[in-house]
């Protein structure tokens, strides 16, 4: 039996604390009813003897210490799942705000989700393509991996994250089994119109869950929005195999929603104010990317965080970085220089990549085209560094070839069009007539046969 508690001991931000209570349990949902009859919900955050401290996901205004009713639901904040799900737009909550109705639930589930057993996983492969180079040839997505964007205020990470949505697809035609799951957190209201226009007008929002946490809805259904999408992308992925690719942004503002309630309950801060136990909180989001044996399906991850200050020892893209498999970084000076994405490859990797790439998946020549292309691009950074001191003129002959290459490099390759989908064909040949512009001498990372069959050298 449901009781239900008169009164509160203390009020503070989104957090309220309820004292005299028994058999509680952390993460259990809790109604509130304050004094003018207005229904608001919280959960549990944390439980000592008989307190229990409650995250209010409406706010705390208009509660007050002492005709406030508290009632214990018994069970955790669950999300309404369905297929149906599908084409719809949700709150940070899993609440419907796109005017067409509640869904019918073929089942409720716990957004907290369930431990993935280490023994049932299935090591990641084949993998997805984007449509853009700079990942596709250099970093290569692959399924059941989770790959960050590491990014910067003012960069274009939503335009990048628009264009994954709108471009990604299966190796294998799959796509009729394909689902993206896109959770926004603390977005402003203009971006996220330019969010649901442009997957409206690109005809992609039919295989699209979207989640949305503006930056005036309550903090705390900031921490919960990510945990939401992940509930359901499993849903769609181990109970009806889909493929889905999960797309959160920005993860630094939920990094700082936890950081704002960690402070609010009085915790000892750790780096930067942030807790100490952000490390395992982000583990417990990105840790449910995978592939589970006796499933089809798989969920892949590209979280999206902006960097304080572009500064990638900031805790939440260094710890991002220990748990993920690699990075794609976004550089301002490339951006400045009005390149498109401007993803810096040399500080970008997919550790997974060589698993998914290749015959049968991409194409032979895959993975020496990538390492000739990076192992050329960095020679590139030694020629301008020579040339800023003597200046380009004074370059010998081969400098000058390595500095044309990484001109073109930037131009052709690592830059393309906002609305450009390039097959995985087309990345690799514009791979190689890159490599063209070297004499094959230079070409170190490349097998004689792989050469012979791709190479083609420029004149002039």
């Amino acid at each position: 039996m449901a009781v239900e508690y008169m009164g509160l001991s203390k009020i503070e931000g989104p957090l309220v604390v309820l004292d005299g209570v028994k058999n509680a349990s952390y993460e259990e949902m809790v109604e509130i009813t304050a004094e003018g009859g207005e229904h608001k919900w919280g959960r549990i955050i944390e439980v000592y003897e008989d307190k229990a401290v409650i995250q209010v996901f409406e706010g705390t205004s208009g509660i007050s210490l002492t005709n406030t009713k508290t009632k214990l639901t018994g069970k955790p904040l669950e999300i309404q799942l369905s297929k149906e799900m599908l084409g719809r737009i949700f709150d940070g909550i899993g609440r419907p705000i796109d005017g067409l109705g509640d869904i019918y639930p073929d089942e409720m589930r716990d957004i907290n989700g369930s431990p993935i057993n280490p023994v049932a996983r299935r090591y990641p492969n084949n993998f997805i393509q984007t449509g853009i180079s700079s990942i596709d040839c250099l970093n290569t997505l692959i399924r059941g991996q989770k790959l960050p964007i590491f990014s910067g205020n003012g960069l274009p990470h939503d335009n990048l994250a628009v264009q994954i949505v709108r471009q990604a697809t299966l190796s294998n035609g799959e796509d009729d089994n394909f689902a993206i799951v896109f959770a926004a957190m603390g977005i402003k209201h203009d971006v996220e119109t330019y969010f649901r226009r442009s997957f409206e007008e690109s005809g992609v929002l039919q295989k699209v869950v979207m989640f949305l946490n503006l930056a005036d809805d309550p903090v705390v259904e900031r921490i919960v929005t990510p945990r939401c999408a992940l509930t359901a992308a499993e849903y769609l992925a181990f109970k009806h195999n889909m493929q889905v690719l999960v797309i959160m942004t920005d993860m630094t503002s939920y990094a700082e929603a936890l950081r704002e309630i960690s402070s609010s309950k009085g915790e000892i801060p750790s780096r930067k104010g942030y807790p100490g136990y952000l490390y395992s909180d982000l583990a417990s989001m990105f840790e449910r990317a995978g592939i589970i044996e006796g499933s089809e399906g798989s969920i892949t991850q590209i979280p999206i965080l902006t960097m304080p200050n572009d500064d990638i020892t900031h805790p939440i893209p260094d710890l991002t970085g220990y748990i993920t498999e690699g990075q794609i970084v976004l550089d301002r000076s490339l951006f400045l220089k009005s390149i498109y994405p401007p993803v810096m490859a040399l500080s970008s990797l997919s550790r997974l990549m060589k698993d998914g790439i290749g015959e049968g998946f991409t194409r032979e020549d895959h993975a020496v085209l990538s390492n000739q292309l990076f192992s050329s691009y960095a020679r590139v950074g030694d020629a301008r560094a020579l040339a800023s001191v003597i200046g380009e003129d004074e370059l010998g002959a081969i400098d000058k070839l390595y500095m044309k290459f990484g001109r073109e490099f930037e131009e052709k390759f690592i830059a393309q069009g906002k609305n450009e989908n390039r097959s995985i064909e087309n990345t690799l040949d514009l791979g190689w007539s890159l490599l063209g512009i070297l004499p094959e001498s230079e070409l170190d990372r490349v097998d004689e046969a792989t050469l012979k069959k791709y190479y083609k050298p420029k004149e002039g």
